[in-house]
């Protein structure tokens, strides 16, 4: 296992490269040697490298071959009329702690590659000459986290027929183009898209934010989704999750959406829950061009919040199955729009959906610490939206194929659900083991007392501890609320 240092500034190909002090000068002398698993090449801060990596070579998957940085300053930059790095089948790669800037080709693009991981990677003003930044083409096991991408002609990121991906804790803002997303990811599986933040607003005729084509096994949740013409559009998938995102900014055209499905193929079991969708057209829209003979069924729409919408916060005008229920809708929002022969087809029926007046979206007035459940309906106003949010979930305790009451399914309507977190006012103590955050019910009565006021909450696939424990096993989340920081 080799370290190879190069340095555009200091160093010659002519060196030994194996030293800080006697680096090579380009990627020319590191490709010529034939990288090995467990090699790493490693650009020296500050420095900026006009041409293309080519990575010809692959690790394995417990020795990885690693690009990254060394030193003290800026990212190295990566420049290139061509891709910043190209690889074709090659796998088991790490890239990491660089910039790629200014290409004429994509940042990044790997085709018929696997087990490749993209972190701390900074990208900015790609695809000059082809549309261009983030491509992962034919393969499996990618994972893109950390890392930033703005200012790029074309999709921020683009995953074409990849089982295994993970887009996390990114930021993409402005990928520029009548056909960009920010993120497109077709015919692929078994992907986790979590905790990005993807902003259009600023993009040049953009098409959209997510768009998943036929995916397969899909989770997006926890996500801030601004701008384009529609949020995420999913249109032909197989059980996918979308789950706790601020879905916001979105218009343009008539049929803008937050969440969109049921063109371009079958639809089957689309879990559709604890979203905050605002400031937009259509919430979510389950619909087609035309009227293809698609299936559309197993849709499970519940427990959103739908604010400051031109049209209604559900529209189904193509055959489906599925349901919509236990919502928080505001009182000037259209509930649904349902084709009439959907309606006396009974398959996609409405209930218990929660009408939200503007006077009950405040948290608490800062002359009033003594709240009732009926001032509680809601905790979700503009100030506390999305990641800052407190929902309260008025719902049976078991809700179909969830059937808990713990977490982000049904509590009583005396309880509140902590969906998320982020503000000052409250203190998220250790997630349930391998769940993430997964939030238990909060009673009313305990969020305004005397100082501080805390709970803890156990999984139900968890056995409870005995009542003699003192939850050692760090499976236990705990949650306190500060109220003088909880005030509006």
């Amino acid at each position: 296992m080799t370290i190879y240092y190069v340095n555009s500034a200091t160093g010659s190909n002519t060196n030994a490269g194996t030293s800080e002090d006697a680096p090579f000068k380009s990627f020319w002398a590191v490709e010529n040697l034939k990288p090995q698993p467990g090699d790493s090449v490693l650009l020296a801060a500050g420095s900026v490298y006009n041409d293309q990596l080519d990575l010809k070579y692959s690790g394995t998957v417990d020795a990885p071959i690693t690009i990254g940085s060394y030193g003290v300053g800026d990212a190295p930059v990566i420049q290139s009329p061509n891709d910043g790095i190209h690889s074709l089948y090659a796998s088991n790669i790490v890239i990491e702690n660089i910039t790629i800037s200014d290409t004429g080709g994509a940042a990044i693009y790997g085709g018929y590659v696997s087990n490749w991981t993209v972190r701390n990677v900074e990208v900015e003003h790609t695809g000059l000459s082809k549309s261009g930044s983030i491509t992962f083409r034919t393969g499996s096991n990618i994972t893109i986290e950390n890392s930033t991408i703005n200012d790029v002609n074309g999709d921020g990121v683009w995953i074409e027929k990849v089982n295994g991906v993970n887009f996390i804790n990114n930021t993409v803002t402005n990928a520029h183009g009548t056909a960009a997303d920010a993120v497109q990811m077709n015919d692929s599986s078994n992907i986790a898209i979590s905790g990005n933040t993807l902003d259009q607003t600023g993009a040049v005729t953009p098409k959209g934010v997510i768009a998943l084509v036929r995916p397969v096994n899909a989770v997006v949740e926890d996500n801030t989704i601004i701008g384009g013409g529609f949020g995420i559009g999913a249109q032909a998938g197989t059980n996918v999750a979308i789950h706790g995102n601020d879905i916001s900014g979105y218009g343009g055209y008539s049929w803008s959406y937050a969440i969109g499905l049921g063109d371009q193929g079958d639809t089957r079991d689309y879990d559709i829950s604890g979203n905050y969708i605002h400031d937009g057209v259509w919430g979510v829209a389950v619909s087609a061009a035309g009227t293809p003979s698609y299936v559309r069924e197993g849709i499970d729409i519940y427990g959103n919040l739908f604010d400051d919408l031109t049209q209604a916060a559900l529209k189904v005008d193509r055959p489906a199955s599925g349901s919509f229920h236990d919502n928080f809708i505001a009182s000037d929002v259209t509930p649904y729009s349902i084709s009439p022969t959907i309606i006396a087809a009974g398959t996609f029926p409405v209930y218990d959906n929660t009408t939200v007046n503007e006077s009950e979206t405040t948290f608490a007035s800062a002359d009033s610490l003594v709240a009732t459940e009926a001032s509680l309906s809601l905790m979700a106003d503009s100030a506390y939206a999305g990641q800052d949010s407190m929902t309260k979930m008025k719902a049976e305790a078991d809700h179909g194929h969830h059937g808990d009451p713990f977490g982000e399914d049904g509590v009583s309507s005396e309880s509140l659900l902590l969906r998320r977190f982020g503000h000052d006012g409250f203190d998220k103590g250790s997630d349930v083991a391998d769940k993430g955050n997964y939030f238990g019910p909060l009673d009313v009565a305990d969020l305004f007392g005397a100082g501080e006021t805390g709970n803890a909450f156990w999984h139900p696939n968890i056995p409870p501890p005995p009542e003699s424990s003192h939850y050692q096993d760090g499976l236990v989340l705990s949650v306190i609320l500060h109220p003088e920081d909880a005030l509006v």
